[in-house]
């Protein structure tokens, strides 16, 4: 699989990436066995970028993920996992739910401070029993994760002290890059502002249907050269199903606008003898901002599809005629 550099650092990742949300259990609980599964596929079809997080089944994810990679050379993958959220175990009371099917009996707390995230990628190195990690994202450091003034504090919090940590860590060679994981692109822009980055890992916000992010802040990446790693490509599902009833924007029912606007470049599409999943797929991959494609599955069978989806070319005339469906925001 080709790669391409993570913008001004020396990480080469592969085009297509792996998220490894599912095998944490998002939503439904999936056995070690299939989470094992879905990684050989990811393995075998040249996948070589592995992002997680300590958030994904409260230590789940990163513990499925380091046990895959025990036995493959540590030269041979790229991994990222994220800082911001404490995990602390369960001794009483209920679990929390945070969307994670029989996720590990531990509750989370979240410290974006020098300490807070030093330890964070600590913890996070003992859960993969692995000796290192090559990307570490702030997680979720947006508006849309607290109410106004906690955010405010939280930003401060990073702008002041935080971020040291991730300098540190990356002037002391433990870490190759560093950025923010996050769904918003102002809380992007609220931390580009403040702090350099080499990296984001954006969810939904530049895809085929979503551009939010080609104003402002994709031209604050090309001045800084910060790198752009694409997640949300299908925008929840809306983008791989096509407008069908009970298709899903953003994790909710589509809008008629939603609809009306995938139904027209549903159109593009099948005149251009492609489908609207491979375009979905192939856009962010146009921009050399972005240096990978995350896509996630529980699944080997959708991982192999979404494979044989993009290895089909689109040709250049379908990009402009799907410019009019487009929402920038």
């Amino acid at each position: 699989m080709k790669t391409r550099r993570l913008g001004n650092t020396a990480l080469e990742l592969t085009q297509l990436s792996f998220g490894a949300a599912p095998i944490g259990n998002l939503y439904r609980p999936v056995d070690r066995a299939q989470a094992m599964d879905v990684l050989d596929t990811a393995w075998d079809a040249g996948i070589r970028y592995f992002d997680t997080a300590p958030y994904y089944g409260q230590g789940l994810s990163e513990r499925r993920l380091g046990d895959y990679l025990q036995d493959k050379p540590r030269g041979d993958f790229v991994l990222s996992t994220k800082v911001g959220r404490l995990l602390s175990p369960v001794t009483d009371g209920p679990l929390p739910d945070n969307g994670f099917a029989d996720a590990l009996p531990f509750n989370v707390r979240y410290d974006y401070s020098y300490d807070g995230i030093m330890r964070s990628w600590e913890d996070s190195l003992h859960r993969l029993g692995l000796p290192s990690v090559d990307i570490l994202y702030v997680h979720d450091l947006e508006s849309g994760t607290f109410g106004g003034d906690d955010y405010a504090a939280h930003l401060e919090t990073f702008a002041t002290s935080g971020i040291k940590a991730l300098e540190r860590l990356k002037s002391e060679g433990s870490i190759g890059a560093y950025g923010l994981g996050v769904n918003q692109v102002d809380a992007c822009i609220n931390v580009m502002e403040r702090v350099g980055l080499d990296c984001l890992l954006m969810a939904g916000r530049y895809s085929l249907l979503d551009r939010s992010a080609c104003t402002r802040l994709m031209g604050m990446c090309e001045d800084s050269g910060t790198a752009m790693v694409v997640g949300g490509v299908f925008n929840s599902g809306i983008l791989a199903t096509g407008a069908k009833p009970g298709a899903t924007f953003n994790y909710a029912e589509a809008s008629d606008d939603v609809m009306q606007r995938v139904s027209g470049m549903e159109a593009v599409a099948d005149a251009h003898g492609v489908t609207l999943a491979n375009a979905a797929l192939t856009f962010p991959l146009r921009n050399p901002v972005v240096a990978s494609v995350l896509i996630g599955s529980s699944k080997p069978s959708s991982l192999t599809r979404n494979f044989a989806t993009i290895a089909d070319p689109v040709p250049d005339a379908l990009w402009p005629e799907m410019e009019p469906f487009a929402i920038h925001g």
